[in-house]
């Protein structure tokens, strides 16, 4: 039940100074951060972070537009942890698509773009942040983005209460 997902903080998010907000969030509600470090992200990095299988289910087009955005400006990669933590990281996170995510989630309350806007456009949705879908896919970029020895275990006084 103890999971550990990964939860990227966008170019848009740290440019917009929301990266002490975004991870307050996580933090208000007991998941524990064990690993967090700013990265700037070269093509390669980006390819193996979006990966061909986007292609295939969303358009080359969109995974263009998704590498040139995630290499546009840093990025705060973080490796969070706690119970059912995928899920509730989600919640947390709100819809993918900003003008559809409910008040009270991150992109609900700090941003609006729709699809249609970003198509428009010919951009990527910036909606501040990724969180990971599910179990394989967390699995796959946490071990993407950090090095074992990167990820820290201590406890938090949240712990108390869960376990």
């Amino acid at each position: 039940m103890n999971e550990k997902s990964l939860v990227l903080i966008k170019p848009d998010g740290v440019k917009r100074g929301l990266a002490g907000e975004i991870i307050s969030r996580f933090e208000k509600v007991g998941l524990k951060i064990v690993g967090m470090k700013m990265v700037w992200v070269d093509e390669n990095f980006a390819k193996e972070h979006y990966t061909e299988d986007i292609t295939k289910r969303r358009g080359e087009k969109v995974r263009t537009n998704l590498l040139k955005f995630i290499k546009s400006g840093p990025v705060i990669a973080m490796c969070v942890e706690g119970i059912e933590a995928i899920e509730v990281i989600r919640k947390i996170v709100g819809e993918t698509e900003p003008k559809s995510a409910l008040p009270g989630t991150i992109r609900g309350d700090y941003s609006h773009i729709s699809y249609g806007m970003a198509d428009k456009l010919n951009k990527a949705i910036e909606n501040l942040i990724h969180a990971s879908a599910n179990k394989e896919d967390a699995e796959h970029e946490v071990s993407l983005w950090f090095a074992i020895e990167e990820l820290h275990n201590y406890k938090i006084a949240h712990e108390e209460h869960v376990f």
